[in-house]
């Protein structure tokens, strides 16, 4: 509090200042402004592009990027230093001078902070250093991440630097940001929570965006991830919000990354089947499936496996080349189509549940021997 009614008395005097100055000293001020403003129009316009022309050139890819991410604090910087000088001119006390000296140095650290600010984003040349010397995918959310907290890094210290430039004592200020942050923690436990789980998918990658996941709440396509939720597309073509909390604690089925497709399921054939129909059924449908170009052939299962209460059960179990759903539903159509083909050209019928009724031989006699005496 009390460096603010510091400040706040400095800003009065610097301002009361203006009164004391002749008409001379204010135009000779105002021009040197207002040439450093024309100085800024022809450096960003002219000079500054035929430099970052020049940078481009160079075989080292960094340099081009930091003239890039410093381009509009240049601009301003033009802007700053003319409003410096032009200050300078006038006669003001050693005081205000001080004053305005302390506002420069801070708008410089402001600018400096605003370039690295703009220069670590996500698609910026140390991150696509790091995605090529590693293993990271170049969608994951490490990137993001790092990227987040190198620029929340780099504000935090541009403010403590303006601090320190203030003579602001900087320990009490950050005993008030811990109790602060203690009170945050306290009042927002699942925006925290969300947080971390959000730390947990980045780290482990369980999915990216793009991928196709299940999870016993929603099943669908992952269309961002942020550190508090993620968002789902599902098939009904609506979005669904889930917090990282959540969704890092529940088993994840990542579709996207399967190498294959199963296709497991068990023919009912009738009990009329003969055994060399059996056998010959068995050869061809299991010929059928190695010979299909949609059947991965790693794996290939046609087994009579047991005998149901109304049927004979065959079973199939295979893979197919393909993961995409619509390609996946191609191949068991046709599939289903040559299992009909070979069941019809063996006579062998699909089972469907019937029952069949026998009534004992001593029944229909005395039936009979009843309706004789009637």
């Amino acid at each position: 509090m009390g460096d603010l009614k510091m400040f706040s008395s400095q800003f009065d005097r610097f301002i009361n200042n203006f009164k004391h100055f002749n008409w001379i000293d204010l135009a000779i001020a105002l021009l040197i402004f207002v040439i450093f403003l024309g100085f800024r129009k022809l450096f960003t316009k002219y000079i500054y592009k035929i430099i970052l022309s020049l940078v481009s050139k160079l075989p080292i890819e960094t340099v081009s990027k930091v003239f890039v991410a410093f381009e509009k604090p240049f601009r301003w910087f033009w802007v700053i230093i003319g409003t410096y000088l032009s200050l300078s001119y006038l006669p003001f006390t050693n005081t205000s001078t001080n004053f305005f000296g302390q506002i420069y140095q801070s708008f410089l650290v402001i600018l400096i902070g605003w370039g690295f600010f703009n220069y670590f984003t996500d698609e910026s040349n140390p991150f696509e250093k790091l995605v090529s010397k590693t293993k990271i995918d170049s969608d994951s959310m490490l990137i993001p991440f790092l990227a987040r907290i190198i620029r929340m890094i780099i504000v935090i210290f541009t403010a403590v630097s303006i601090l320190g430039i203030w003579d602001i004592q900087i320990g009490a200020f950050v005993a008030g940001l811990g109790v602060a942050g203690l009170a945050f923690s306290l009042a927002a436990q699942d925006t925290v929570a969300n947080f971390f789980g959000g730390v947990v998918i980045i780290t482990e990658k369980p999915f990216s965006k793009g991928d196709w996941i299940k999870t016993p709440s929603v099943e669908g396509t992952v269309v961002d991830i942020t550190f508090r939720s993620t968002q789902i597309r599902t098939f009904a073509d609506t979005v669904v919000t889930v917090p990282n909390s959540k969704l890092s604690n529940e088993p994840i089925t990542n579709l996207s990354r399967m190498g294959k497709r199963q296709i497991n399921f068990e023919l009912g054939l009738s009990y009329n089947t003969t055994n060399e129909q059996m056998k010959a059924a068995l050869i061809d449908l299991e010929e059928l499936l190695r010979n299909h170009p949609g059947v991965h052939p790693d794996l290939i299962l046609v087994k009579f496996t047991d005998f149901r209460d109304f049927s004979l059960g065959v079973l199939l179990y295979f893979f197919t080349k393909t993961t995409m759903y619509d390609e996946y539903l191609n191949v068991k159509q046709d599939i289903n189509l040559r299992i009909i083909e070979v069941l019809e050209r063996h006579g062998i019928e699909i089972a469907f549940p019937t029952q069949q009724i026998y009534v004992a031989e001593h029944i229909k006699e005395n039936k009979s021997f009843s309706s004789e005496n009637h």
